[in-house]
């Protein structure tokens, strides 16, 4: 069990940004009224530019 938490720890920038700020960016974008090129969902890029972020915190240990 420490193990398994110990991992979910260790990924936590990840989850962070898939889980948190996917939705967050999804919903500004939504909020901005800004139209996506080739029909592309929100939902869709908040997951893509949040899961970027996450993984680029996760790999360089800081957000910024």
């Amino acid at each position: 069990m420490l193990k398994l938490v110990g991992l979910v720890l260790h990924y936590m920038p990840l989850i962070f940004g898939i889980g948190f700020l996917a939705p967050l960016i999804a919903q500004g974008i939504e909020r901005a009224g800004w139209a996506l090129p080739f029909g592309i969902a929100p939902l869709a890029a908040g997951l893509v530019i949040g899961g970027l972020w996450g993984a680029h915190a996760q790999f360089r240990g800081r957000w910024i």
